[in-house]
């Protein structure tokens, strides 16, 4: 099958197509033919830097919809024929920009007939990271007010969409020239992080999401009221975060996706009546997989990129 997969770590130029054999399903995993297949940042940082995945040869991605064409022993939930779409295990289960990928039965669930592949395979791992974030972590609940930082980025303009089903009041931070797109996904209040005090402007809120670092982390705890929640999507050391928010008298804390049955499920729910759709600014190819990273990288991607692989 065709992989795009890389001997060394680095830039771009190190991502290569290439024949890589098939993969067969081993027991309780199901084989699926992929039809498309998301990008997300985690996939060039793995790139360049290995992190999780340590050094290579390896074949990056964890979202996936397709078609299942095999099962394993003990699979009952699905059959051959099959349309799924899911992320497979982070971070070890890389492996769906691909032609073929298998994974845990549990890691997928039925796509939406209404859902196109392109749009399925866009969806897994920033839906869930923004499901785990927003229910898992912080229980989100109607009426509370919520801070979404990076709002039209992949997992912000999921999260706004999960927010608002959620019957929360939502303020988003977001460039002025994406102001109108977080609107139209619902959210009740934008920032212009460029020149606007997102902390005078919020005001205070239940809920802090960030996928975003450093001073911004550490700022967004001055929004949250006693007992809040801040919840960042990157594992990363919160030392002074968490001395801070001790100070506050809030809560602060750190998670990375897990792939979630019954967070897919919630997600394909929440799809299937029109209450959450994602928006893809491009696709590319299988072929065209270092084009996407090279977007990707510039950091001015308005929902997500995807490759599409049949």
């Amino acid at each position: 099958m065709r992989a795009i997969r890389q001997e060394t770590l680095g830039g771009t130029d190190v991502l290569h197509e290439t024949e890589i054999p098939r993969p067969d399903p081993g027991v309780g995993q199901i084989l699926v033919a992929v039809h498309a297949a998301g990008v997300n940042p985690t996939d060039w940082k793995h790139r360049a830097f290995g992190l999780y995945l340590g050094e290579p040869p390896f074949v990056l991605g964890w979202d996936v919809s397709g078609t299942v064409t095999a099962v394993g022993a003990g699979v009952s939930l699905f059959a051959p024929g099959d349309e799924v779409f899911g992320m497979l295990p982070y971070p070890y289960g890389a492996g769906s920009h691909a032609e073929y990928v298998t994974g845990p039965t549990r890691a997928f669930v039925h796509k939406p007939a209404g859902l196109s592949h392109t749009e399925a395979g866009a969806l897994p791992l920033v839906s869930l990271t923004a499901w785990q974030a927003l229910v898992d972590n912080a229980d989100l609940r109607p009426g509370q007010r919520v801070l979404i930082h990076a709002a039209a980025g992949g997992v912000g303009h999921v999260a706004v969409q999960i927010a608002k089903a959620r019957g929360a009041h939502v303020i988003g931070t977001a460039s002025a020239a994406k102001h109108d797109f977080v609107r139209g996904l619902g959210a009740d209040e934008v920032i212009d992080y460029r020149t606007a005090d997102f902390v005078k402007e919020a005001g205070e809120v239940d809920v802090v999401l960030d996928p975003l670092a450093g001073e911004t982390r550490l700022r967004s705890l001055e929004t949250l009221v006693p007992g809040g929640i801040l919840v960042s999507i990157l594992p990363v050391r919160m030392d002074e975060v968490h001395a801070r928010a001790a100070e506050l008298s809030v809560r602060a804390t750190s998670m990375l996706v897990e792939h979630d049955q019954a967070g897919m499920k919630a997600v394909a729910d929440l799809v299937a009546s029109g209450r959450l759709k994602v928006h893809v600014s491009g696709t590319y190819p299988l072929a065209d997989a270092a084009k996407a990273h090279a977007e990707g990288e510039t950091g001015r991607v308005t929902g997500k990129l995807v490759l599409t692989v049949r």
